[in-house]
């Protein structure tokens, strides 16, 4: 084993390039679980959003006669109620809509004597296009000035903004990883070119290009595990630190973008597929440099 580690050390010695190495692995794979936590996180706030608008929508009826907005109310919420596509039908309190208007309405919003539109909640098993439209014309034949909104058509632009940040998290996570095997492409090359000499006797010797390769690439293979568990162990620090921050926001977005289970899973996973793509890629340069110069 004593006479393993001396021509490893020889080939590459634990001096300041083997420092650098670390140090560049760590920053790479920082970087690299920071960006794919982002994009787990944008992932599961567009699923949670999903879950909490798909088929949801809400009826606005507005009239000024509160008989008649009574009576109208109460039409369309037995007709949905009684609707085998509609799993639940609730009225919005009248109070929860003054609060909701309070910034623009001020303390006018519980005056009794304002005409206050009423609002009704439903929850769909169908969401489609057709069911929608079969619904709403049930309900325009009761009240011909209601309108539906679907919360999943006005949240549309938040959805594909998460879709984007997806978008954008794996587009860095693969230039992150691509940068990282140039990177050890270019260490195992430059490993080469200095000890040139030393492997030409190694190759006198009997050693085969297959045991040169090894000797580089079990020391790359080490450099970036150390590397990579210090820069993993401090993404997912900071990613745990930011979770915990969202999640302390009260919002339903923002706490639907904290990781579950397999997204920590996840992260904990990319420094060891980096190991394996830096042993790979170190393997690749080194036979095939190798080959065409030595």
């Amino acid at each position: 084993m004593s006479e393993e580690k001396r021509p490893e050390r020889r080939l590459l010695d634990a001096g300041r390039a083997t420092r650098t190495m670390r140090w560049v692995m760590a920053i790479m794979l920082f970087l690299t679980v920071l960006a794919a936590a982002l994009g787990l996180g944008a992932l599961a706030a567009s699923r949670a959003l999903d879950r909490q608008l798909a088929g949801r929508l809400t009826i606005e009826l507005v009239e000024p006669n509160p008989i008649a907005r009574d009576h109208d109310a109460a039409q369309v919420l037995a007709m949905a109620r009684g609707d085998r596509n509609v799993a639940a039908a609730r009225p919005v309190d009248p109070a929860r809509l003054a609060k909701l208007l309070q910034p623009w309405l001020g303390a006018i919003g519980n005056d009794p004597d304002l005409p206050m539109p009423v609002l009704i909640d439903l929850d769909l098993h169908d969401a489609s296009d057709l069911a929608v439209a079969a619904l709403a014309r049930r309900i325009h034949a009761i009240v011909p000035a209601a309108r539906l909104d679907r919360h999943a058509a006005w949240m549309a632009p938040v959805t594909g903004f998460m879709n984007l940040l997806l978008g954008l998290a794996a587009g860095i996570v693969l230039l992150l990883a691509l940068a990282t095997g140039t990177v050890v492409v270019l260490a195992a090359r430059a490993g080469l070119e200095t000890h040139r000499d030393t492997i030409e006797i190694m190759h006198m010797l009997g050693s085969t290009d297959v045991q040169v390769a090894r000797l580089f690439q079990r020391r790359i293979a080490r450099d970036t595990a150390i590397g990579g568990a210090v820069g993993g162990i401090a993404a997912l620090a900071v990613t745990a630190l930011v979770g915990t921050r969202l999640a302390g926001l009260g919002s339903a977005l923002a706490s639907g973008a904290t990781l579950g289970p397999g997204g920590w899973i996840a992260l904990a996973a990319i420094p060891f597929l980096f190991v394996g793509l830096a042993t790979l890629a170190a393997r690749i340069a080194v036979l095939r440099t190798l080959g065409a110069k030595l």
